[in-house]
């Protein structure tokens, strides 16, 4: 048996470990779930038994998602699994319970109404910033994906849009250096990584500005330095309060684009695609609902294929 370390020592030798193999902004999500979350509870423990996760799972649901606390859940495992495989934690199977009742996570839309509101006024105020918000309602983006896009990513000849990285600023902690850093790097996942097709009104709108913007710009800035998203967000909110309408977060945008979508009978694998979702699975979970009556329309048309 090696020597015993606590689940802090253990945990930076993990971190070390994983920079050769994850993006800085992954180290720093790992960083800050570290600091905030598990080592107020476990950093000096050379020993974690399933009682003390099982009630450190329950302290955490009175104030976070049950998907946050089980990403957090992750982050433990994975660092005690390593500091087993290094001998310095005794192994122990943690069989962990969840309440079984969880309340469905609201998708955050704009209404038809409001998202005409928003169209209208950013189509007769045009700046580069409202295109922005005209392109992620049209095409599902992301905010770091419009923050990180330039002109360069539009092809007029294909009429589509590469998506291909993302611009975030990450929390760095080293050591006691604490500072955070804006960076640009590859998209989330390898689904995110897409071309999505340019709509008839955004090809006539980006067209004619292609001819005459340089193209290693930023769209949103049309300059050589980006808008980072928290002060694009901040715009966005800015915008949402003129106009009077509820203030939604930006990621609504994306939710807005893939409902519409869905309202308007797109087929749900090419939705996902589009979306960059890693599955179909996670497209239907967030948008698709269906009501009474689509399922009585679904149970007669089944019945109608039968001849019945």
């Amino acid at each position: 048996m090696a020597e015993k370390k606590t689940f802090r020592q253990v945990a930076e030798l993990w971190k070390d470990d994983k920079r050769k193999f994850v993006k800085l902004s992954t180290i720093s999500a790992y960083t800050l779930t570290l600091e905030n979350h598990l080592f107020p509870t476990f950093g000096e423990r050379t020993s974690i038994r399933e009682a003390d996760v099982q009630q450190f799972v329950i302290n955490k649901l009175e104030s976070l998602s049950r998907k946050t606390v089980q990403d957090l859940l992750i982050v433990l495992k994975m660092v005690y699994r390593y500091g087993v495989k290094l001998h310095h934690f005794t192994h122990e199977e943690w069989d962990i319970k969840f309440p079984t009742v969880q309340e469905k996570p609201e998708v955050e839309v704009l209404t038809v109404a409001n998202q005409k509101r928003l169209l209208a006024f950013v189509r007769e105020n045009f700046n580069f910033r409202n295109l922005g918000i005209l392109l992620c309602l049209s095409t599902g983006m992301r905010i770091g994906e419009v923050c990180a896009l330039t002109w360069q990513d539009i092809d007029l000849t294909k009429r589509v849009v590469t998506i291909s990285k993302t611009i975030e600023r990450i929390y760095i902690i080293d050591g006691d250096r604490r500072h955070t850093e804006l960076i640009i790097s590859t998209p989330k996942t390898q689904n995110s990584h897409r071309e999505i097709p340019l709509s008839g009104e955004l090809y006539k709108i980006v067209a004619p500005l292609m001819k005459v913007v340089n193209r290693s710009f930023y769209i949103l800035t049309n300059d050589s330095q980006p808008t980072e998203p928290r002060t694009y967000r901040n715009y966005y909110n800015r915008l949402l309060k003129k106009l009077d309408i509820p203030i939604i977060k930006f990621h609504g945008l994306r939710h807005s684009f893939a409902t519409r979508c869905i309202e308007s009978n797109c087929d749900y694998k090419t939705v996902s695609v589009i979306l960059g979702h890693a599955n179909i699975g996670t497209t239907l979970n967030l948008y698709v609902h269906p009501n009474l009556e689509q399922k009585q329309k679904c149970i007669n048309k089944m019945f109608k294929s039968l001849g019945k």
